[in-house]
Formats: C-alpha cells, sequence, structure tokens
C-alpha cells in the first residue's frame, strides 16, 4: 500500500514538471511569434512606402512631360429671353452670354456653320424655364442645372462632336 502514494507522487510529480516545461516554450513561442508578427508589420510598411513613393514620382515625371494643350474659347451672342410666367405674374426676363470651352481650335468653324441651331436650341429651352427653376434653397443650384442643360443642348446640336463646358460671362435675371 505503500507503493500506491509513492505512485501517485511521482504523477503529480510528472503532471507538475509537463505543466512547468509546456508553459515556458508556449511563453517563448507567443513571444518569438509576436516578434515575427512585427518584423513582418514593419517590413511590408516599409516595402508599401518605398512603392508608393517611387510609383508617385514615376507618376509625377510621366504627368510632366505630357505637354497641357490650352484651352480654347468661343463667344456666345448674348441672349435676353422672357421666362415662362405662370397666371397674371409680371414678365421676367434672363440676359446671359457665355462662352463655350472647346477641346480644340479645329471646333469653332462647326459651331459657326450651327451657331442657328444652337440658338434656336437655347431659346426653346430657357423660354420653357420658369423663374423658380433658377431659384434654388441650395444656393446656386439652379444656375449649376442651366449649365448642364445648356451643355447637352450644344453638344446635341454639335453632334458628333462635343464641348467641354459652358462657362457664364455674364447672368442677369430681372
Amino acid at each position: 500500500m505503500a507503493s500506491k502514494p509513492k505512485r501517485a507522487k511521482a504523477k503529480a510529480d510528472q503532471t507538475e514538471e509537463e505543466e512547468g516545461a509546456s508553459a515556458r516554450p508556449k511563453r517563448k513561442l507567443s513571444v518569438m511569434l509576436i516578434m515575427i508578427a512585427a518584423g513582418t508589420l514593419v517590413a511590408l510598411g516599409g516595402g508599401g512606402t518605398a512603392g508608393y513613393l517611387m510609383l508617385g514620382f514615376a507618376n509625377d515625371a510621366k504627368s510632366a512631360a505630357t505637354p497641357v494643350k490650352p484651352a480654347v474659347f468661343f463667344d456666345v451672342p448674348e441672349m435676353l429671353v422672357n421666362l415662362s410666367t405662370s397666371g397674371g405674374d409680371r414678365t421676367q426676363y434672363l440676359k446671359f452670354q457665355i462662352v463655350l470651352e472647346l477641346p480644340d481650335a479645329t471646333l469653332t468653324p462647326q459651331i459657326r456653320m450651327t451657331m442657328p441651331r444652337v440658338t434656336d436650341a437655347f431659346q426653346t429651352y430657357l423660354r420653357e424655364l420658369r423663374p423658380t427653376d433658377l431659384d434654388s434653397s441650395f444656393g446656386y443650384a439652379g444656375f449649376y442645372r442651366l449649365k448642364q442643360e445648356l451643355t447637352r443642348q450644344i453638344n446635341a446640336a454639335i453632334a458628333p462632336n462635343r464641348i467641354n463646358t459652358v462657362l457664364f460671362k455674364q447672368m442677369i435675371l430681372q
């Protein structure tokens, strides 16, 4: 019977040694794992930063080498249009002068030839506008929509060519 307590004591000692032995390597392994992960993150971060800087500088060199074409502008004659009113409201007028921004100067002759069509498109569209269409609680949203629609009207009139945008030189709502 004396052998049973010795065996139990030996088993307990052996279990404690295994637990102690297994605890130490796990700790070493976890510290080692943390060091490897940190080193990997530093290496990837440094490599990523170097790649970004190298690619960024390469793009800057390409854009500096590409010549920028100067903008070409075309003046459209001043227009005066009465806006649509409802009922007995007084008539309101919109007087404006715009400039077309063209992608290149070769488009100028075609716009001159189609100017009657462009003027007609403007007149037809603008006569249907109400003064409230140009008013907006969001500031310039009404004028922005007008600018987009005029650009669309011109592009439809000179298709298949296109202009870049419409620029307002003068705009008076009276």
